[in-house]
């Protein structure tokens, strides 16, 4: 089975965010950067299939767009166990909204014929939740999102969804593929000393934006972006003592999202 995982860099989420002098994104310079979340639990899923499936021929390859910089992550990305990767070089990513990254990121995909593409549900620094979905619809493959879990079966694929209020839905779908992975469906795995060592000898296929998609014409533009603003409120949960444990315990785990 060959498996794609679709990863972005983006700043680390203690960063020090000021906005550049445009008002329509942020300062980069002098920021640090870090593998995206759910990207990273993309990985994690692609990996622990390689290791289910156990077939030779079997690989994971990251694909990534972005400037040089993006190398430490894919590096990482090498360093916890897949095989290869895909750096499609590209100075301007943030010019681009969601149909022209997913255009990439489509052009490189084709070249490889995968059996399965994963991604993040979203980015963290924008949050769109589209590139992914997008990308299906230019490969023309089915696709599924919100997956927390997936599994081989004889005729393709078993997932499972994560849905609103603690729903979850199992969905069938045939190979090739597209899914967009959750966070928190896995524990993710450290690189090890061995794993970093490795990662150095990994191939690194770079590719030109310009070869792939020469118009990065957005048809989405993002005007401006602002700070959020500082504010505190307060929720009076009512009910008994346990009734109301219940209810906090309820919004830490599916609104806050820290449990």
């Amino acid at each position: 089975m060959k498996i794609i995982v679709a990863i972005k860099q983006v700043p680390e989420r203690d960063a020090h965010i000021r906005i550049d002098s445009t008002g329509n994104w942020i300062e980069e310079s002098g920021l640090q950067y870090a593998l995206n979340e759910s990207d990273a639990y993309a990985l994690e899923e692609a990996l622990q299939l390689k290791e289910k499936f156990a077939s030779a021929g079997d690989e994971v390859i990251v694909l990534s767009a972005g400037p040089e910089r993006v190398g430490t992550t894919i590096r990482e990305a090498l360093a916890k166990g897949a095989d290869r990767a895909i750096h499609i070089v590209c100075d301007d990513l943030g010019a681009r909204d969601a149909l022209g990254v997913a255009k990439l990121l489509a052009a490189a995909i084709k070249q490889e014929n995968p059996d399965l593409v994963l991604s993040g549900l979203q980015s963290e620094d924008l949050g769109l939740g589209q590139t992914g979905v997008i990308v299906a619809e230019l490969l023309g493959l089915p696709h599924a999102t919100l997956i927390l879990h997936v599994e081989g079966t004889e005729s393709g694929l078993k997932v499972k969804r994560e849905l609103e209020e603690g729903w979850f839905q199992t969905v069938e779908l045939p190979m090739p593929a597209v899914l967009t992975i959750q966070s928190g469906g896995n524990k993710l795995r450290y690189a090890t000393l061995m794993g970093i060592k490795r990662a150095k000898t990994k191939e690194v296929r770079e590719l030109a934006a310009s070869e792939l998609d020469g118009d990065a014409a957005p048809v989405v533009v993002l005007e401006q972006v602002t700070m959020p603003r500082k504010q505190k409120s307060t929720q009076i949960l009512p009910g008994t003592a346990k009734e109301a444990a219940a209810a906090l315990v309820e919004k830490l785990k599916f609104e806050v999202r820290v449990l």
